[in-house]
């Protein structure tokens, strides 16, 4: 996976997971808690090994639906958070506000550099 510079000439390698939450019903509670309940995940899981950066935004045309972004610096940093406290205490805390599961997706950067033919 090529990813950023590092500043000393390499390539670092990125691990990027997306989630995808959308809030139960369209009540401003459920989504306030939902809210509540990412943002904790988030400040938590930014001091987890290998975490480069989690970012928690809110989607501008679908109120209700918040969407996590995290860069992991390798695949097994970011396969043993998912199977850590935080990650199962923020799953756990989602039951009953979420309209669906959530929508998790894995991707590997693509560098300038992977287009040039």
């Amino acid at each position: 996976m090529a990813g950023q510079g590092d500043g000393r000439g390499g390539e670092v390698e990125l691990t990027v997971v997306t989630m995808v939450f959308d809030a139960a019903g369209s009540s401003e509670s459920a989504s306030e808690q939902l809210l509540a309940v990412l943002s904790k995940y988030v400040v938590v899981s930014r001091r987890h090994p290998g975490c480069r950066n989690i970012d928690l935004l809110a989607s501008v045309t679908a109120p209700g639906r918040y969407l996590i972004v995290e860069k992991w610096a390798t695949p097994e940093e970011q396969r043993t958070h998912f199977d850590s406290n935080a990650m199962v205490e923020m799953a756990q805390s989602c039951e009953g506000l979420l309209a669906k599961r959530p929508d998790i997706d894995l991707f590997e950067g693509i560098s300038a550099q992977d287009l040039e033919t």
